[in-house]
């Protein structure tokens, strides 16, 4: 079949769209806690670290599959990866929903948590050979958007429904609905438009072949580069506190230190995680627009860092100053997602998964210490209070335990302070500085 053309712009979004239902289905997991967490806490009969280790188990995996899952998307394509992730995803929310005690709810979550781990950096590599670079940034900006859709729907809907049929029937359906997902990605999805009949946007690549050797040639090559492990560490500050408060924590802190009921704390963290969502596709627009990373995601970090300090240390805010502060920090939070578009152009085009894997890994990073950490500093702060058979914190423990937020917020700060623009041109092989010095115009600037 003639390859001289692009593939329909209907089919590419066809392929994004099918993976982003996935990941629609991983946050969804990510988040749904945090309104089932005295449902939770008394099944499972689970103080707050229990509880902070259960949704942390989560993140454990989903850490650990970043950098696998970028050098195998490179190796063996993402397709496989999207599929295979659907199915396990699956499996885990069956044993999740159908658990007796923590330890077996506990290895649910692992499995989820590894599972849909795959589907950002999948999602990334099939973007650069279906989409053109130039929408890069943006393509990922309406992934994170996708993907926060599944964290509202765990939100106030998660909270209706669990409150009328329960949690485990919930549970259970979620497990049939991702199932199905992995069915449709298996059966429509290709790793290149090639396979198609379609002439790829990315550049031919030599056949790759995986090894440990390569496995450690290629961290040890992107490693090289100061911007890898910076902006990993960006990521970790701007990412970790808002899953860590939108994901567990923030319910919990306003119910109980707002009065307010579920669903309006429900909503609050929801309009969070839109913003996030929202900040994540204008700041990448904006971003592409300017040709500069950098300034953006500085900003970002900065009015976030701003925002978050009334938020956790002065509950009692006017509701109309809380929730505006609650947005900032959304919007400023979102310019995370430019940092794949920044990580990938800082090392040379074949490393793109294996660098982006890295990168998400360290964006988990910081809710994968921060959930067991806030949950471990509430328990030994507790002063024996306990409701329907939930312990209640004080606010001095929540204070406590947020001071965390704050800390990874400046070092979110700190580290963009470091790093290395790359006005949106693809780099090439490092020079001394770990910069780079060969590029290619991979992101024009638009007039």
């Amino acid at each position: 079949m003639d390859q001289k053309n692009h593939p329909p712009a209907a089919l590419a979004w066809l392929v994004w769209g099918l993976g982003a239902a996935f990941y629609f289905a991983g946050f969804y997991h990510r988040v749904a806690p945090a309104v089932m967490t005295d449902s939770l806490m008394a099944d499972f009969h689970i103080g707050a670290a229990g509880l902070g280790n259960f949704t942390a188990f989560y993140f454990y995996s989903y850490f650990l599959m970043q950098v696998p899952t970028g050098i195998i998307a490179d190796y063996w394509g993402p397709r496989k990866l999207l599929a295979a992730g659907a199915l396990v995803a699956a499996v885990g929310t069956l044993l999740f929903a159908s658990a007796t005690s923590i330890v077996p709810a506990n290895i649910g979550r692992l499995l989820i948590g590894g599972a849909v781990g795959v589907a950002y950096v999948a999602i990334l590599r099939l973007s650069t050979r279906w989409f053109e670079p130039r929408f890069y940034a943006t393509v990922g900006g309406l992934t994170l958007f996708c993907g926060v859709g599944g964290a509202v729907s765990a939100g106030v809907p998660l909270h209706f429904l669990v409150a009328r049929f329960g949690w485990r029937p919930v549970m259970f359906v979620a497990a049939a609905v991702i199932f199905l997902i992995g069915a449709a990605i298996w059966l429509i999805i290709r790793d290149d438009p090639a396979d198609r009949g379609y002439r790829s946007f990315a550049p031919p690549e030599p056949e790759a072949f995986f090894s440990l050797a390569s496995l450690r040639s290629d961290l040890v090559t992107v490693f090289r580069y100061r911007n890898t492990w910076l902006l990993s560490l960006v990521g970790c500050g701007l990412t970790g506190p808002v899953l860590t408060f939108a994901g567990l924590w923030g319910v919990p802190f306003f119910t109980t230190h707002y009065g307010m009921p579920v669903a309006a704390s429900s909503a609050i963290t929801s309009t969070l995680l839109i913003c996030y969502a929202a900040g994540a596709i204008l700041l990448g627009i904006l971003s592409d627009r300017i040709g500069l990373r950098k300034p953006v995601m500085f900003a970002g970090s900065v009015v976030a860092l701003l925002c978050w300090i009334p938020i956790l240390f002065f509950p009692g805010l006017p509701i109309w100053l809380l929730v505006s502060m609650v947005i900032l920090v959304g919007l400023a939070c979102g310019s995370v997602t430019i940092g794949f578009a920044f990580v990938k152009e800082s090392v040379p085009s074949r490393f793109a998964g294996t660098v982006s894997g890295v990168y998400n890994m360290g964006s988990i990073l910081g809710a994968m210490i921060l959930q067991p950490a806030i949950g471990w500093i509430l328990d030994l702060s507790w002063r024996g209070t306990v409701a329907g058979g939930v312990r209640i914190y004080g606010l001095a423990a929540y204070r406590s335990g947020f001071v965390l937020i704050i800390v990874f917020s400046l070092l979110s700060v700190l580290a963009i302070g470091f790093t290395a623009e790359t006005h949106c041109r693809q780099q090439g092989a490092p020079d001394k500085s770990g910069a780079g010095h060969r590029s290619l115009d991979v992101c024009r600037k638009k007039d």
